[in-house]
């Protein structure tokens, strides 16, 4: 299973690639209009590519077909790590068949159900997006979506990726590994803190104190 930091902070992606805690970049528009860079969002891109060779999912700016296949197109040109991320909308589908024959890596967001996904996958997503926030901001099991995804996908043999995105905490990103997700996206708050546990704190306090212990042990 993959772990993709969504972020646009080049110091948080620093810190997870080298701490060698991410496979990857999700970007969303929202993401990098919040980050400030002097040569604007696409050289913010290109730097955020440079760091590694590990995928980096950028969304497309429209929602046509000549559009999305334009705009992808130029995406797809800042590296050769670049997913590029397209609403699954009927406008977008024969852009991604095309993009798809042509090589580019598509990531279809805007998946909420196994039957959605069935169809991005057909139309040439390699990776389907399912925005556990978006389903829970709706009162719906986010959880049970990427498993009855992962269920369908393996039952018909389908080849394409499901992408769990932004659970909010340590159970819901347990609950999306158990239910097959191939990859999932966290914020940087919220991978920092799946490295925590309430126990932590006390077993590290307990460890430092046995040290403390061994160590007048010795000195006497």
């Amino acid at each position: 299973m993959r772990i993709f930091i969504a972020t646009a902070k080049l110091d948080d992606i620093r810190w997870a690639y080298e701490h060698g805690l991410a496979d990857g970049v999700l970007t969303t528009p929202a993401l990098l209009s919040a980050e400030v860079h002097p040569a604007g969002a696409n050289d913010l891109l290109a730097d955020i590519c440079g760091m590694s060779t590990l995928p980096v999912a950028v969304t497309v700016g429209a929602v046509n077909a000549a559009d999305i296949y334009r705009d992808a197109r130029e995406l797809a040109k800042l590296s050769d790590a670049v997913v590029v991320q397209v609403p699954f909308v009927e406008d977008a589908i024969g852009a991604m068949k095309r993009l798809r024959a042509e090589g580019v890596r598509v990531a279809a967001t805007l998946v909420f159900n196994a039957a959605q996904a069935v169809l991005a996958a057909k139309a040439g997503a390699s990776t389907v997006c399912v925005h556990l926030d978006q389903l829970d901001a709706q009162g719906q099991d986010g959880v049970h979506a990427i498993a009855e995804i992962h269920r369908v996908f393996v039952t018909h043999g389908v080849e394409c990726d499901v992408l769990a995105a932004l659970p909010r905490n340590a159970a819901q990103f347990t609950g999306c590994a158990l239910a097959g997700a191939d990859a999932i996206a966290v914020t940087s708050d919220v991978l920092r803190a799946l490295l925590l546990h309430p126990l932590t704190d006390r077993g590290l306090d307990r460890f430092l104190t046995d040290l403390s212990r061994t160590h007048r042990t010795r000195v006497t």
